[in-house]
């Protein structure tokens, strides 16, 4: 029993087939289940040293890459009644098909006569600013007159102010030649009185130094009048004078005061006028509002308001279109800790809701069912729900995306990492460490590769 002899007895008991010896020795089955035990176990050791591709999972939803190709609701540009429709849901419609007509609401608008009407208010207006232009104009040309006759007019004052001072210098010179003789003639007069008292001279001679003394008399108060006159003709001259220049300046000031309030009620005209050309040019906007037309080629999916002489407002939507054709893409959003992982250009594997499809995110080769997609873009902030999304689009040197799914679907996905041993990723997921970065990533952006530290 000890394999101590050379000489072995095992084949003679087992001949025997003695109870006590089948007690104590080992079960068929039990070998046979141990080496199964040691085959699983071995197999679970080999795959623990299998590849795994380590992958940042994140779920989303089909989308279009362009925000045109996206749905899109078609929304009233003003205020209206659905006066009839044409189109129907799912219906094809090309751009510029009309959609829907609406009629107006509003009390502002509801005059037929409208466009025509602010038409002749902007002719009339027109016609307004152009009379008080050529009033303008006028003022402006009595104001050159105006001034021309000044000139003329002042030059004739002055001229007569000029003769004014002449004259009376003129006078002046003459009274001072009749006082001279005055005081001659009084001299006179006075030694001839003296004379006569005396005898020397006769009555005749004194009379006649008498009548001279009061001729002279006379031609000096004569002059002085003269002088006097002279004196006030230059005074009236110089009034009329300042009496011009006044007069004329009033009526300057009184056509430039016109000649500026026309120009004054020809601006606020023209800003009238403005308003006018802006609400006419509105109305022309304003009805071709009333037909609403297919932005681009697309599919009618849902109508938001329907009936006849249902009332919209301003800005609410009407239906929503689908483009027909849109380059597909799929938005993905992924926790904050696993972005630094992505970048555009990363390889990911997207998994379509509805879709069969048996996945493995570790062995991408053997997964079926799944497409192959590229990270397009990541965005620089999160989205409401605290995740960031990325835009994936389809691989070209992968398979084709089917053509059945259709944008709002459910998706997977899964972006292509780093490939590890299974026991390092199961290790990894134990302890929450994140994924390792793609080494050719590392190299690609220029920064220096760095070791895997397992203990990290």
């Amino acid at each position: 029993m000890l394999n101590i002899s050379p000489e072995s007895v095992d084949s003679q008991i087992r001949k025997q087939k003695l109870y006590s010896i089948r007690l104590v020795s080992t079960p068929r089955t039990g070998r046979i289940v141990t080496w199964w035990l040691l085959g699983i176990l071995l197999i679970l050791i080999i795959f623990l040293f299998v590849p795994w591709q380590q992958n940042v999972d994140g779920s989303g939803q089909l989308t279009a890459l362009s925000p045109e190709e996206r749905p899109q609701t078609i929304q009233s540009p003003i205020a209206g009644r659905i006066d009839h429709w044409y189109v129907q849901e799912g219906q094809y419609v090309k751009k510029g098909d009309t959609i829907v007509v609406l009629t107006e609401i509003k009390e502002k608008f509801l005059d037929p006569e409208l466009i025509p009407r602010l038409q002749q208010q902007v002719g009339a207006k027109q016609d307004v600013i152009n009379s008080t232009i050529q009033k303008a104009q006028s003022l402006s040309n009595q104001i050159s007159a105006l001034n021309s006759g000044l000139v003329l007019k002042l030059k004739q004052a002055e001229n007569k102010v000029i003769q004014a001072k002449l004259k009376v210098k003129s006078d002046s010179i003459d009274f001072v030649a009749e006082k001279t003789n005055y005081i001659i003639a009084d001299t006179q007069l006075t030694l001839g009185r003296n004379l006569f008292n005396k005898g020397f001279i006769s009555l005749i001679d004194y009379q006649r130094r008498q009548e001279k003394y009061q001729q002279v008399t006379a031609k000096l108060i004569s002059q002085e009048n003269k002088l006097l006159d002279a004196k006030n003709g230059l005074l009236n001259a110089q009034i009329e004078l300042n009496s011009i220049r006044a007069d004329y300046m009033e009526k300057t000031s009184k056509a430039e005061s016109e000649r500026n309030s026309a120009f004054a009620y020809a601006a606020e005209a023209e800003g009238d006028l403005a308003k006018l050309e802006n609400e006419y040019s509105s109305m022309l906007v304003r009805n071709t509002f009333y037909t609403i037309r297919a932005p681009q080629d697309g599919y009618i999916v849902q109508a938001v308001r329907v009936g006849i002489g249902e009332n919209i407002k301003e800005g609410e939507s009407i239906i929503t279109i689908m483009p027909s054709n849109p380059k597909m893409a799929v938005e993905v959003y992924v926790r904050a800790m696993d972005i630094p992982l992505l970048r555009p250009g990363d390889k990911v594997r997207v998994q379509f809701d509805g879709w069969p499809a048996i996945v493995f995110s570790g062995w991408p080769d053997v997964s079926v069912g799944t497409f192959g997609g590229i990270v397009n873009s990541i965005d620089a902030v999160e989205s409401k729900n605290g995740k960031f999304r990325i835009l994936v689009i389809p691989d070209p040197a992968d398979t084709p995306w089917p053509a059945q799914i259709r944008m709002g679907s459910s998706v997977y996905a899964w972006a292509m990492l780093d490939n590890v041993p299974v026991w390092f990723e199961i290790w990894r997921q134990l302890n929450g460490f994140p994924p390792n970065l793609n080494q050719e990533e590392v190299k690609n952006s220029g920064s220096t590769p760095q070791k895997k530290d397992n203990a990290k």
